[in-house]
């Protein structure tokens, strides 16, 4: 359980405070309610090219890391398909430099095209190197394109090709800085040594003359039910085959999304697993076999990938997992199947509250999700969980009407 007090700020800023007297640091997090499902088409990747501007300096700022290393802090920041997420670390004492500097760059950035090109030539190269000139760096993308046809889930959060960012125009850019890194689009977690009633009182100091944003008016596309299944084959210089199969799930704030996620962890989590156990071990088709969830905020995927081993053809790794899902949608799951899945899902939760910034995260997590209480509710909704919501819920998503598969093949380079 993490203890937390929360107050708004009049203008929207969310502001949560976690006490923790025996630590010597503060975590300051700011997360910001945008990712990539808030773009374009035709203009993808701006919210990971944000967070790389956001270090580029701010209007009183013009280096960031300069001075919070200073004051013996650390930081770094990432972007998901959901939400932005900045961090950062600095001793009890210096709490006040990194409050000024987070509310610096929310203030305002400083537009300049000499940032904006340093930062588009980073991203670009990033994109490079790790997913187009990367074995199985395409693998999302192709994924993605896949499995939603109307849903900004269709590409990944590096954009869908580097041309978008290349073509990024400093109007664009602005507008996206002037809609999503608002004070109401966003939460302030301070956690560690820091009591609520001070917390409040430097939010209040460095925040609370921010001007309130517009009210974000999101056009999402619905992604439609999916009714067929869906094939891709993709010819690629990687070392060895490699196995993709993704169904439609449950959104992360549906109850039901914790019933999937037992599901696949049933299917796919570790070595004692029903898909590990029986064909890695035991049949020797794959090197290495699991299934995760992707938990995203809307409707996401229920993943189950693999790596092939030598001489074993696509379509019987297919037929062999095939055979396994079947089992599972025939005849259900064991008690015993769902009680320690259960259970390491709720030992990950306990461990996931352990470090400062994980619980940071958490509470941070919560406001995207429209609940910061989300991460303390979460241990009682996995027990709920019954063998018969994991056997319905099988029935449901394990349809190969709603699956998308992918061969990723190996060829001579």
């Amino acid at each position: 359980m993490i203890e937390y007090k929360q107050k708004t700020l009049a203008n929207g800023l969310e502001v949560v405070v976690h006490p923790d007297a025996g630590s010597s640091v503060v975590i300051v997090n700011v997360a910001y309610k945008v990712g990539s499902r808030d773009e374009s088409p035709d203009k993808t990747g701006f919210a990971h090219l944000f967070e790389h501007l956001m270090f580029s300096g701010s209007v009183n700022v013009p280096s960031y890391d300069e001075p919070l290393q200073k004051a013996g802090g650390e930081n770094n920041a990432y972007t998901t398909p959901d939400y932005t997420n900045y961090y950062l670390t600095v001793p009890a004492e210096n709490v006040e430099t990194g409050l000024w500097l987070e509310s610096d760059r929310m203030l305002g950035l400083a537009f300049n095209e000499k940032g904006l090109e340093v930062q588009r030539k980073v991203v670009v190269e990033e994109f490079k190197q790790r997913y187009l000139n990367q074995p199985f760096g395409d693998v999302w993308h192709k994924l993605r394109e896949l499995a939603y046809t109307k849903h900004s889930y269709q590409w990944p959060t590096i954009g869908k090709v580097t041309k978008h960012i290349e073509d990024s125009k400093m109007e664009d850019v602005r507008a996206f800085f002037e809609t999503y890194y608002v004070p109401n689009n966003a939460v302030l977690v301070l956690a560690g040594n820091i009591t609520p009633e001070k917390g409040f009182e430097l939010a209040e100091k460095w925040f609370g003359s921010i001007p309130k944003g517009k009210d974000i008016q999101r056009k999402i596309p619905v992604e439609p039910d999916q009714t067929e299944k869906r094939f891709l084959s993709v010819d690629a210089k990687v070392p060895v085959n490699a196995f993709y199969k993704v169904f439609h799930m449950p959104e992360r704030i549906s109850n039901d999304y914790f019933t999937a996620d037992l599901l696949s962890d049933i299917l796919g989590r570790g070595k004692s697993s029903m898909l590990y156990k029986e064909l890695v071990e035991n049949k020797s088709v794959f090197s290495e076999l699991s299934a995760y969830v992707t938990g995203s905020i809307d409707p996401g995927l229920l993943v189950i990938s693999g790596r092939l081993l030598k001489d074993v053809s696509f379509e019987d790794a297919e037929q062999k997992i095939n055979e396994i899902i079947n089992q599972v949608i025939e005849k259900g799951v064991e008690s015993a199947q769902l009680e320690k899945a259960r259970n390491q899902a709720l030992a990950s939760h306990a461990f996931g509250e352990i470090d400062l910034l994980d619980r940071a995260q958490n509470l941070a997590y919560g406001f995207i999700l429209g609940d910061i209480d989300h991460t303390n509710k979460e241990p009682e909704l996995l027990k709920q969980v019954t063998e018969s919501d994991i056997n319905q819920m099988a029935k449901s998503i394990l349809r190969e009407s709603n699956a998308s598969t992918m061969y990723y093949k190996a060829i001579e380079n």
